[in-house]
């Protein structure tokens, strides 16, 4: 039986929200990637060229730690991951997560939350990252979008 997780990166609880949504809607397994030094107000504020997050995403290079791993990564097929759009692409500690795990042969299903970026270039960089799984189409949610949307990409 194929068993999945959905796994996401959010810090101010709107993609949290979603990802809780999904879970409840499919019945998956729910992991956070909480990064090991947790993010102020004062690192989230983009329009600072000197805070954290602005520092990470102009680094293609940095990989934040993460707090805690999954546990068994193995028993899963399919991994959702969800994520903020920061500069029209993963924060930089998914990528810390994807480069973590072999997902070879997995279906990887990326989901992301925005006020009004897409998911395209987001989706070019994550495929970059682990080439070998198989990756499904992604979507940006808002809000209820997330049970229909859950229900239409697991049912394939």
């Amino acid at each position: 039986m194929s068993k999945t997780l959905i796994a996401y990166f959010s810090a101010s609880g709107v993609t949290a929200r979603t990802a809780k949504q999904i879970a409840d809607a499919s019945g998956a397994d729910l992991y956070e990637i909480r990064p090991e030094q947790p993010y102020t107000s004062a690192d989230l504020d983009w329009m600072d060229k000197k805070s954290r997050s602005t520092l990470e995403m102009n680094d293609p290079s940095c990989r934040p730690a993460i707090a805690e791993p999954v546990q068994n990564m193995a028993q899963y097929d399919t991994v959702l991951i969800g994520f903020p759009i920061w500069w029209y692409v993963e924060p930089r500690i998914v990528d810390t997560f994807l480069e973590s795990y072999d997902f070879s042969g997995k279906t990887l299903i990326p989901f992301a939350t925005s006020g009004g970026s897409g998911i395209e270039k987001a989706e070019k960089s994550l495929r970059e990252h682990c080439p070998d799984a198989s990756w499904k189409n992604g979507s940006r949610l808002c809000g209820s979008d997330a049970v229909n949307w859950t229900k239409t990409i697991l049912k394939d």
